[in-house]
């Protein structure tokens, strides 16, 4: 296994397949001063520098008490991914290559370079652009298809997969800013809720909904106690538990899947920066628009009273006194006269207000495009910190459900500022570390903060100022280091009982699915649970003996994995995009959830599984296994 990458999702991603999978890995990073480090804002600058240094060092070197690397893990320095050196990592016999770069155009290019030294590898790629990496995807499948000689392909075990980190972590980031406890994977049209529930009574069983996907860690409802992890042993979470396990789990709270829809048309694009034509105009001048229009109606009425005349032909005459076209009444009534005097005094104060309605207007189209400031009396809203691509994706995610948002940069030419601007969505720019910041994007009103920042101490200095102006406030914070997440979490537990934070990994959320990805396997999403991960896989059932010819309920494994739905639409669907460039939400018509466990999986089926990392392992493992012996 060969892992390309310039940032923490790289060593995270050689982390998941040494420690779960058991593979040999190839890691090849930039040499130590070109890495790229995460932009730090702010006060935070020196201490998250620092902060990345000591993290990267430990992913990279994961010393013992000799300071090698470990046994199979193999570091190598390259300035850019090079057919030479795709060659000495041995790409040319390698299973599977992931190209993590924070650039789509590197991944792409080494992933074309790839693909000519060896058909038969299988491809990770990290892209931003999910528009091109459809197309990415199909063009490398087709050339190794063509490769293979018979133009299908199918005896190739090549397969090319395109994941973005942004995408997998932004429906789970969303969710908790929202609701505080649900989970969500969105993939192909599929969506997939679960939902924290409070720890049952004293001799109260946990209901579990559709199917208990999890149980929290012991800890949970102590204020200070850890959010479990993997170290945490007995009391930390436990996945996928059988019904003995959850009726005996009295006092913790479980993760079931509570729902299991369609979430609906996303949002229009937008109308082209085209603003209402109520707020082409201000108050007053709509106004004083409505008062010369009544002025007008009154000297017609007043002029076919006095002329007789039928009420358009009287319209009309003093439209022409109005503008000034008419001819002068000489020889008229008195009456006619005074009403031809007024309609040219009205025409008179006319010029200036349709004057200030061209500027007004002229205006309101300069400004459409612009940035939009918090309305007056905005309130339970979210406040995003951060529009890098995290949090460009969180936004649109808030938006699709129709949640209010407020944005806060620091940076005026940042990756979502477009987004924001096309999504009519206010944004204050400046240093959320710098006082008044905050307080503009309405923090007292809120209903929650999501720091979304690439600097760990710039989202917790914003999140401690936050709970300073409220204290109970939600929040969630995206941070990187393990056990900085961990003396976070636990401090604002205890310092805030009664408030809601959570702590989420970017990096953390994404190394599974690219992980699993790497093995062959369809990853759908992931779930985090505390500071583990739930895995969604959709598996053909032929070729695992755990699975085939056995029923939904025999195929259950405790703490392993589990059969969750069935795929009956056709193999090789690929989702679809619009020209915006975003997902086709179409439903998975042909995903069956309401299997019974007395349903006998066969080989032709394939099945929706959640499953821990380990399981997914297994289940791969044994599979290759007997590929070798055959």
């Amino acid at each position: 296994m060969i892992v390309c990458g310039d940032d923490g999702l790289a060593h995270r991603l050689a982390a998941e397949l040494r420690g779960v999978y058991a593979e040999q890995v190839t890691l090849v990073v930039p040499p130590s001063g070109r890495r790229v480090r995460q932009p730090v804002v702010g006060r935070a600058r020196a201490a998250s520098a620092a902060l990345l240094d000591r993290v990267v060092n430990a992913a990279v070197n994961r010393t013992g008490t000799s300071g090698e690397p470990a046994s199979n893990e193999q570091v190598v320095e390259a300035p850019e991914i090079t057919e030479a050196v795709l060659a000495e990592v041995g790409a040319d016999r390698a299973a599977a290559l992931a190209l993590v770069y924070d650039d789509d155009e590197t991944n792409i290019r080494a992933a074309l370079t790839a693909r000519r030294l060896n058909p038969r590898i299988r491809l990770v790629l990290r892209l931003y652009n999910r528009r091109l990496g459809q197309h990415i995807e199909e063009l490398l499948d087709q050339t190794a298809a063509v490769a293979s000689g018979d133009g299908q392909g199918a005896s190739l075990d090549a397969s090319t997969t395109v994941l973005s980190d942004a995408d997998t972590a932004a429906p789970a980031l969303a969710a908790t800013a929202l609701v505080g406890t649900s989970k969500v994977v969105q993939t192909e049209g599929l969506v997939l809720r679960a939902v924290e529930r409070q720890p049952p009574r004293p001799g109260e069983v946990a209901d579990p909904g559709l199917c208990t996907l999890a149980l929290l860690s012991a800890t949970s409802n102590d204020p200070a106690g850890a959010d479990g992890s993997e170290g945490s042993g007995e009391h930390g979470p436990h996945l996928l538990p059988d019904e003995t396990a959850v009726a005996a789990a009295t006092g913790r709270g479980t993760v079931v899947l509570e729902q299991v829809s369609y979430s609906g048309p996303s949002l229009p694009a937008g109308r082209g920066g085209v603003p209402p034509f109520a707020s082409l105009f201000s108050r007053r001048l709509r106004w004083s628009l409505a008062g010369l229009v009544a002025c007008v109606l009154a000297l017609a009425v007043g002029l076919m009273i006095v002329t007789g005349e039928d009420p358009l032909y009287a319209t009309y005459v003093t439209l022409l006194d109005l503008f000034g076209i008419n001819d002068p009444a000489f020889h008229e009534s008195t009456a006619r006269q005074v009403l031809q005097l007024l309609s040219g005094l009205v025409g008179l104060l006319l010029l200036p207000v349709l004057l200030a309605a061209v500027l007004e207007a002229l205006g309101t189209f300069r400004s459409a495009s612009a940035l939009r400031k918090p309305p007056r009396g905005l309130g339970g809203h979210v406040v995003l910190l951060g529009l890098g691509k995290i949090g460009t994706r969180v936004l649109t995610r808030l938006r699709e459900l129709h949640i209010p948002v407020v944005c806060v940069e620091s940076d005026p030419d940042a990756r979502g500022m477009a987004t924001a601007r096309r999504l009519r969505v206010p944004v204050v720019l400046g240093d959320v570390t710098q006082e008044g910041v905050l307080e503009a994007a309405k923090i007292h009103r809120a209903h929650a903060l999501l720091a979304l920042t690439s600097a760990d101490t710039t989202n917790l200095e914003a999140s401690l100022y936050a709970r300073s102006v409220r204290p109970d406030l939600r929040v969630v914070l995206r941070l990187y280091d393990d056990d900085f997440a961990t003396a976070v979490y636990r401090t604002l537990r205890a310092a805030h009982p009664f408030a809601l934070t959570r702590s989420r990994s970017v990096s953390h959320l994404a190394a599974p699915a690219f992980a699993g990805a790497m093995m062959g396997r369809q990853i759908l999403g992931a779930i985090p649970v505390e500071r583990r991960v739930l895995l969604f896989a959709e598996v053909d059932v032929a070729g695992h003996p755990q699975l085939e010819g056995r029923t939904v309920g025999e195929a259950f494994r405790a703490g392993a994995w589990r059969v969750l739905a069935l795929n009956t639409s056709p193999p090789g669907r690929r989702r679809s995009e619009g020209a915006s460039g975003e997902e086709d939400r179409a439903p998975a018509s042909g995903l069956v959830w309401d299997l019974p466990p007395t349903y006998v999986l066969g080989a032709g089926d394939r099945v929706v599984l959640a499953a821990t990392r380990r399981g997914l392992a297994e289940l791969l493992g044994r599979r290759r296994r007997d590929r070798a012996g055959a």
